[in-house]
């Protein structure tokens, strides 16, 4: 009897708590994300990042990293969505639209809104559409092993987060950038909090690399070389506390690494005031802030590279 009694509550508790484990482990999204893979929504046609994106690799799912396309599925059929023709073996699942006609799609492993599919529109040979929000979903170029690629996160805070997003998103080997804040005390911040410096936190750049391709410490160079690492809550004509320079480290290694940078530049004269925490928490921004520059067409302000190694 007790050894059935044990046996209840190991199932009881697997499907209480280990489930919540596993989706307390999938990525953070934005308010549109949110819309459109949790909520069911749809991004406005022809406005998505990969409706008219060619390069070789694969798409995986946004909320959860799973595997779903491969580009040479990929091909244009004039809807204003990114269109496959196949999906990864086992990566999608097919289940009846809330309107009782159409056929969405979801993610397999994590139910995450995809799209929808339709067939008999002779597109191409196989005869199939996937039609799919680019928001659903994030590239992996080619030349990142598809079979098995490798993710690390970094977060940085120096200043503004739109000049620090915008001179880290485009290194080779960053896979993702989101910009946000942390370090403070205040739940899920809005923008009006964290400029009020009542809040504790820095805005902050969360970056996603695959260190086969770029190591931590280039990305950290980087970091110290696109503002200036010796004021004090300030990055050119920003002021407050939101605007100081901070590292927020995940492993020993990263903030073995920082040290030592920072070491380098004091013993070239700089007076190094950036900080050094453990990450806890990033909430992510608004997303009007995410990628502003290349969304506004504008350029920094106050981040400009200087080499300082």
């Amino acid at each position: 009897m007790r050894i059935i009694l044990v046996i209840f509550i190991i199932i009881i508790y697997n499907n209480c708590f280990g489930q919540t484990e596993t989706k307390m482990n999938y990525n953070k999204l934005s308010d549109f994300e949110k819309y459109v893979i949790i909520d069911k929504g749809t991004e406005a046609p022809f406005s998505g990042e990969y409706y008219k994106h060619n390069l070789k690799g694969f798409f995986i799912c946004k909320h959860c990293d799973s595997k779903l396309f491969k580009s040479e599925d990929k091909f244009d059929s004039g809807c204003g969505w990114p269109s496959f023709d196949d999906e990864i073996d086992g990566a999608i699942k097919q289940v009846l639209d809330a309107d009782g006609k159409r056929t969405e799609i979801v993610c397999s492993n994590c139910g995450g809104h995809l799209g929808h599919v339709f067939f008999g529109e002779s597109f191409t040979q196989k005869n199939k559409r996937h039609c799919v929000n680019s928001v659903s979903l994030q590239f992996i170029p080619e030349e990142i092993n598809q079979e098995k690629y490798m993710k690390e996160t970094a977060y940085f805070a120096g200043g503004c987060f739109w000049g620090i997003e915008y001179h880290m998103k485009n290194v080779p080997g960053v896979l993702n950038t989101q910009v946000g804040y942390m370090g403070g005390k205040t739940k899920s911040p809005n923008y009006n909090e964290i400029c009020s410096g009542e809040t504790g936190h820095a805005e902050a750049v969360k970056v996603s690399f695959n260190p086969e391709l770029v190591s931590f410490e280039k990305l950290c160079k980087l970091f110290f070389e696109i503002h200036d690492p010796t004021t004090i809550n300030r990055q050119g004509p920003d002021i407050g506390t939101q605007y100081r320079s901070e590292i927020f480290y995940t492993n020993e290694i990263q903030k073995e690494i920082s040290e030592n940078l920072i070491k380098i530049l004091k013993n070239k004269g700089y007076s190094v005031v950036t900080r050094l925490s453990e990450y806890k928490y990033f909430y992510i921004a608004e997303d009007y802030h995410q990628d502003y520059y290349n969304k506004s067409g504008s350029l920094p302000y106050c981040h400009f590279y200087r080499k300082k190694f």
